[in-house]
């Protein structure tokens, strides 16, 4: 499970990108039910709501995540400063992207446990669980920290087959 985590995002065609979004998020809990609000709203607007389930849990998974570990006490957004936590959704063709900004430098860690009734511990096991494929990569330039992202492959237009 930990491989994802030295990859980075699959080569993919900005040429292609058909719809992208984001919103900022606070540092502060109630940020992971707005970052599923947006979700909801995002993918009803792209026809994608089939897809909501698994995705939502996904972001809230990620988002919670950059709010726990990946800020710091001054990280959190003051006096209009740009919010430490930015969540991006994209999709293309075949592929919708979840990615998490966060400015934490630290890359994210598995946990290794058997206790899967823990409360907490088990998020990046879920994002390997519920997603195609999933990693990280530091940020560079004039934004600091990392992104986290979560692929998830789509249908293709018109090839839906008749058990799904």
């Amino acid at each position: 499970m930990l491989e994802p985590l030295r990859q980075g995002l699959p080569p993919l065609d900005p040429a292609a990108v058909s719809d992208a979004a984001s919103c900022a998020l606070p540092a502060r809990l109630e940020a992971v039910r707005e970052a599923r609000r947006f979700t909801h709203r995002t993918l009803d607007q792209w026809d994608m709501g089939e897809r909501f389930d698994d995705v939502c849990l996904v972001v809230s998974e990620l988002v919670t995540n950059a709010l726990r570990h990946g800020i710091r006490a001054n990280d959190v957004c003051a006096g209009g400063r740009e919010a430490p936590v930015r969540l991006h959704l994209m999709r293309w063709t075949e592929r919708l992207v979840c990615a998490v900004r966060d400015p934490s430098h630290d890359s994210p860690v598995a946990r290794e446990t058997d206790d899967f009734s823990a409360e907490s511990g088990r998020g990046l096991f879920l994002v390997d669980s519920f997603s195609d494929s999933w990693g990280w990569h530091p940020l560079a330039g004039a934004l600091d920290g990392k992104v986290v992202w979560a692929l998830f492959r789509l249908p293709r237009t018109g090839s839906r087959t008749a058990d799904a």
